[in-house]
């Protein structure tokens, strides 16, 4: 793992700290799922995460250009459904499984980009861990709950894929002012309702806690970590974040896995790691009036270069 000597805190030591804001923000809001819904509690802390990132930087209007619109939107888009449906899906499944679930998305991503039978493999071991994981052989699996994981697996290949995208025009923080507010929109006709009759000053005080768990804390983490590591070291580190999920589902939601679970997870994080060593993302130039771009976006985990993580940081790279 390639990092720099600048700085006391190691940038591994900021990636692993990321994830477990984002795995720890997912776990902390099942709290408000039983007030809220799952929609509505995710349309309340993509709202919290708006406001707070619309104070922290100034939306790229200016940069914006018409062939931008579909790209930025359907970011937005993606990542609306992402925060619902892990929501929904940690509403019925045990946290690491619905992360693993979800992984298989930008895992497969990751490794379709590569040549040869490993690009097979790769998600098809991933997809054998899932099953350890689900047990459907116990005849307890809960179809709805891997449904709205699966759809979230969906959703997250296809934030990876817009991010490379949006993220050719833009850099930083700047454009995740334009994402999450646009993912707030397009949950809030049916987040809304939900919640609607149950908020209180305390539950917004709790939403906007949640909020800078994810995604602001984690975007702050990433953007230094990734000035001073290569992104095959960050990708491999993102890689054990089922394993954080199941960690945190341990402490924090009581949940217990049993043997063959671990063991799935244990497939599901070999998996991911080996999968982004061969996905490696030409660079493109920034354009002159481009502004920064995020790296986060509410369950947002995606790569923008060979690792389906967060997006490409180009700032003093090493």
């Amino acid at each position: 793992m390639t990092t720099s000597s600048n700085g006391p805190v190691p940038p591994w030591a900021l990636t692993m700290a990321a994830m477990f804001s984002i795995q720890l923000g997912s776990a902390l809001s099942a709290g408000l799922m039983p007030t809220l819904g799952p929609i509505g509690t995710a349309w309340l802390r993509l709202s919290m995460g708006a406001l707070i990132l619309l104070l922290l930087a100034r939306p790229p209007l200016r940069s914006l250009r018409l062939r931008d619109a579909p790209a930025v939107l359907g970011l937005g888009i993606a990542t609306g459904v992402m925060s619902v449906t892990f929501l929904a899906a940690m509403e019925r499944l045990p946290l690491g499984t619905a992360v693993a679930i979800e992984f298989l998305g930008p895992l497969s991503v990751a490794a379709l980009r590569g040549r040869g039978v490993r690009s097979l493999i790769l998600p098809a071991t991933a997809l054998a861990g899932v099953v350890l994981l689900t047990e459907p052989w116990a005849g307890q699996v809960d179809l709805i709950g891997v449904g709205f994981a699966a759809m979230g697996a969906i959703g997250w290949a296809a934030y990876v894929l817009l991010t490379q995208k949006v993220g050719d025009r833009f850099s930083g923080i700047g454009a995740l002012a334009l994402t999450i507010p646009i993912a707030g929109v397009v949950v809030a006709p049916f987040g809304l309702p939900q919640a609607l009759g149950h908020i209180t000053w305390e539950i917004v005080a709790v939403a906007a806690a949640l909020a800078v768990l994810i995604p602001v804390l984690p975007y702050i983490l990433e953007m230094r970590a990734l000035r001073r590591m290569t992104h095959t070291a960050f990708g491999t580190l993102l890689a054990l974040e089922p394993a954080i999920g199941l960690l945190l589902g341990m402490i924090v939601l009581r949940q217990t896995p049993s043997v063959l679970q671990l063991l799935g997870i244990l497939l599901v994080v070999f998996a991911g790691a080996a999968a982004q060593r061969g996905g490696r993302r030409q660079q493109h130039p920034l354009p002159a009036d481009s502004l920064p771009l995020p790296s986060y976006g509410a369950e947002l985990k995606g790569s923008h270069a060979a690792f389906p993580g967060r997006q490409d940081h180009r700032e003093g790279q090493t």
